[in-house]
């Protein structure tokens, strides 16, 4: 069991409440792993306190902020389960949805997501409308198959997680390398609640951390985009030679045609046309550029009851 905690101070006992209750029902050997991503509420205190209770809670604790997507690979390769389960630490996963998860894991699906087919009311249905069309242009965009409105919150078998943790790429989308990687999967539908500690979960900060992850999900899991500039770049360059047939034409009949306002227009969008091409390519080479420094994905400050050994990746 992987959660990911960053300002979840108000929903950490409930949570491990829950999950313990839940996981001590399935199985009597079990692991809950948090990984602190360097809150910076009182998180890290209530985890110790509860790591000191509980061997079977290990903490996760990170030098500094890396993203809940190294937070999860953090986790995931700190995890020593048959399975693994990922959950964000807001509670707006249901914990108890865990023993339908294992249920068709013993069925025989190596990979089993959440579909969240009602979001919570406090994001707006226009939110919600926004979040789900983008699925669905992520899918279309995508060269494997994604899952629609399936978030991290899933459980995945030994050997997709052998092969997720084995990947040495840094700029990482769990739900894309879990869809990536393949295996027999299905999805579990559920309502998302609103968040425990009565906190909202959508704000200024989380649209744009939201369009962040969006063009992270479509530039490393998609090549349309290059793809679909060049086809519009050949459209216009056929376009163009159609323009100055056309102008040579009128020229030669009855001389060359007036308008200002019209060559103003054509070269501000070529302009507007060559400023997507580079904005396309910029995101391809910056996502270059941060995997060829290799740099660590993540460095651990310290762990609570571990059971692997400190380390850094």
């Amino acid at each position: 069991m992987v959660i990911c905690c960053y300002g979840d101070e108000g929903n950490i006992e409930a949570l491990y409440q829950r999950l313990s209750a839940t996981l001590a029902a399935l199985t009597p050997s079990y692991e809950i792993i948090y990984v602190n991503d360097a809150s910076p509420d009182k998180s890290e205190v209530i985890l110790r306190n509860l790591a000191a209770k509980d061997k079977n809670l290990t903490v996760v604790n990170h030098a500094r902020n890396f993203g809940a997507q190294a937070a999860f690979t953090s986790g995931m390769i700190q995890a020593t389960g048959d399975v693994v389960v990922l959950m964000d630490g807001d509670l707006q996963d249901p914990p108890e949805l865990i023993e339908d998860f294992v249920r068709k894991w013993q069925e025989g699906y190596q990979v089993v997501y959440g579909v969240r087919t009602k979001r919570e009311k406090s994001m707006g249905r226009l939110t919600q409308w926004i979040y789900h069309m983008f699925y669905v242009i992520f899918q279309k965009l995508a060269y494997m198959k994604v899952p629609l409105d399936a978030g991290e919150f899933s459980l995945m078998d030994r050997a997709v997680v052998n092969h997720i943790n084995s990947m040495p790429e840094r700029d990482r989308l769990i739900r894309g390398l879990r869809a990536w990687v393949g295996y027999k999967s299905i999805g579990i539908d559920y309502a998302r609640p609103e968040r425990f500690d009565g906190r909202k979960s959508v704000s200024t900060k989380g649209y744009i951390a939201g369009i962040r992850w969006a063009r992270k999900a479509i530039f490393s899991f998609s090549f349309k985009p290059i793809e679909y500039i060049t086809h519009f770049s050949l459209a216009m360059v056929i376009l163009a030679l159609l323009g100055i047939l056309i102008y040579l034409v009128l020229f030669f009949v009855k001389g060359a045609p007036a308008g200002f306002m019209t060559l103003v227009v054509i070269v501000l969008f070529f302009s507007a046309v060559q400023l997507l091409g580079i904005a396309a390519l910029g995101e391809y080479i910056g996502r270059i550029f941060e995997e060829v420094k290799g740099r660590p994905r993540f460095i651990i400050r310290d762990i609570v009851n571990d059971h692997r050994g400190k380390s850094e990746q």
